[in-house]
């Protein structure tokens, strides 16, 4: 595999919240700006039609991320009006599940009990119908080669589609990974004042005690040596592959590349839909 498995520093349990807060404020920013919604809402649409359901967990949501703008899409297209979102994360957002949660009318809710995506329970997948779709956006990378390849084996197994996403890149050349460790600095900088909601921690740790842009920096190149390119995807698929569960990957075009999977049970019509 071409993937290197470097630590991030959100990985770790005792990276405080809020700080995982703000640079995943940081992060919604990039999505938007790379057309994120956009590109996985025409993914997420797709495997939903195909496994008839309109159910989706999202894995490794942290405070949200482009998912709910993604549901927001397709709510406005004919025939998904009646999709249900459910976020989970490892370590879930209190202060995201308490501004999702407390939205009336809602169709999207925020689990406030720890979802690990190498181990999803029945008491995940039977709050929202016996069939829902899994994503995970710009963190299959998180995972190691042999918890990424549990996360589709039970997909599979399980007969539940999934969809991986990826903003990442890891096309370049393994020893250029470090350039975007600079880029990665400046750019935390610019982009803050676009950061909502907008705190005196974001503008502090940011402008003064700049310990949010080194770890946006050292977070965002690692994330590119990390991530899955379509040769290593292929191995973690190896001995995967049966008449009734079709997997697919690729790169969408847009604004940017951008790298996906899909996994998608065949053969019968599934239900919740």
């Amino acid at each position: 595999m071409k993937r290197i498995h470097l630590f991030e520093i959100e990985d770790f349990s005792w990276f405080p919240g809020w700080l995982r807060a703000c640079l995943t404020r940081l992060i919604v920013i990039m999505h938007r700006a790379l057309g994120t919604s956009e590109a996985l809402a025409g993914l997420i649409a797709r495997a939903l039609k195909e496994s008839n359901t309109s159910n989706i967990i999202d894995l490794c949501s942290g405070s949200g991320g482009p998912m709910i703008d993604v549901v927001r899409i397709l709510r406005e297209r004919p025939g998904f009006e009646g999709i249900q979102l459910t976020l989970t994360d490892l370590y879930p957002s209190k202060e995201a599940a308490e501004l999702i949660n407390n939205q009336e009318g809602s169709n999207v809710s925020y689990q406030t009990t720890p979802v690990d995506a190498t181990k999803i329970g029945s008491e995940v997948a039977g709050a929202v119908g016996l069939r829902s779709l899994r994503t995970m956006v710009s963190s299959f990378h998180h995972m190691r080669p042999e918890d990424a390849r549990k996360i589709l084996e039970s997909a599979q197994r399980s007969r539940q589609p999934i969809c991986i996403f990826e903003i990442s890149d890891n096309r370049t050349p393994t020893f250029l990974w470090w350039l975007a460790l600079p880029i990665n600095f400046v750019m935390c900088l610019l982009i803050t004042p676009m950061a909502r909601p907008m705190t005196v921690r974001q503008l502090v740790f940011t402008y003064i005690v700049p310990i949010i842009p080194l770890c946006f920096a050292w977070d965002g190149a690692v994330s590119n040596a990390r991530t899955y390119t379509l040769d290593d995807l292929d191995e973690l698929l190896s001995g995967l592959r049966s008449e009734d569960y079709r997997w697919e990957k690729g790169v969408t075009g847009g604004r940017a590349k951008k790298l996906y999977l899909l996994g998608i049970p065949m053969g019968d019509a599934g239900s919740g839909g």
